[in-house]
């Protein structure tokens, strides 16, 4: 990457998230970096490329050009990149995956231990955030590729089902409940109940989940509500109330014993988790070895037999 491609990446950012800010956070830069490095593309064509006149930034005519442009030279140095990469015939190179919580904390970091061990010169970073920050990084070309849960959907993306989740509540053995082997949704109401934050993936499934069985939130006994799954299973473990979550988040406790999964009598809590990357993009020789090994990767024999 060079100096100039470097500028035109920005460029594009700022374009996509017709923000400032939004691009700043998104390639790491301090919002003063973003605007010096966009006056200097400015200043080079002699020509403004956004109106900053209301709220929202717009490209102008010029913008426009450069931005469609831009596009096509990124994706020439992306091609280059590709097709030399094919003669040494040597995959190497750096993959950056994005995922939502779930799956960046309970699912990749096993899967990725693996590729790592068959593609030991292959570099990958992943970053975890909610699933609209996900498509986000995707949109603005931060990340290769991005693995989330729930519904996505963007003219511009490729959505391909990988693998799917099933949502199970919890509780601690002792709790009266645990020794069933399945729930119903609408037992469920009458205990405390811990909830993830609004904007997480897995509290949209459960809330549409229960607004099949016309329950709302406001029918529940909803005694906490935490930012992450961790403080919700240490809460659970600790007598605290009961909730859902993730089969793959509590892989280890079911292990261990220390919580037990029910199924819902009514029909299982099911979600999928997909793959998403942008349909335009090239990918390099790296990230296409890691999609195919993602495609392949046998994903049911991780999880514990549910009894």
């Amino acid at each position: 990457m060079g100096m100039e491609d470097h500028k035109l990446k920005v460029f594009c950012t700022v374009a996509e998230t017709k923000s400032f800010s939004k691009a700043s956070e998104i390639i790491h830069l301090t919002q003063p970096a973003v605007s010096l490095l966009i006056q200097a593309i400015e200043e080079t064509y002699e020509t403004k490329l956004f109106d900053r006149a209301s709220n929202t930034i717009t490209l102008t005519p010029s913008g426009e050009m450069l931005y469609k442009y831009a596009k096509e030279i990124l994706n020439l140095y992306a091609a280059a990149e590709k097709n030399i990469g094919e003669i040494i015939g040597f995959v190497k190179g750096s993959i950056s995956v994005g995922a939502s919580s779930t799956i960046g904390n309970y699912l990749l970091p096993g899967v990725i231990a693996d590729f790592r061990k068959t593609h030991p010169k292959i570099k990958v970073h992943l970053l975890v955030g909610n699933t609209k920050r996900v498509v986000e990084f995707l949109n603005a070309g931060n990340i290769d590729i991005g693995l989330v849960e729930g519904d996505v959907a963007g003219h511009k993306m490729v959505v391909d089902k990988l693998v799917n989740d099933e949502l199970a509540l919890i509780l601690p053995p002792i709790h009266p409940l645990a020794k069933k082997r399945n729930v119903s949704i609408f037992e469920i109401t009458k205990e405390p109940f811990i909830f993830r934050e609004e904007g997480s993936g897995t509290r949209q499934v459960i809330e549409k989940y229960l607004g099949k069985y016309s329950i709302t939130p406001q029918n529940m006994m909803i005694s906490m509500v935490l930012g992450s799954t961790e403080a919700i299973k240490e809460s659970v473990e600790n007598g605290m109330g009961i909730a859902i979550v993730s089969r793959w988040a509590v892989r280890k406790e079911i292990k261990y014993g220390t919580l037990k999964p029910l199924s819902f009598k009514e029909e299982k809590m099911l979600r999928d988790f997909s793959l998403i990357f942008l349909k335009k993009a090239i990918v390099s020789h790296a990230v296409d070895e890691f999609l195919s090994y993602l495609k392949t990767y046998p994903f049911d024999n991780l999880l514990p037999v549910s009894e």
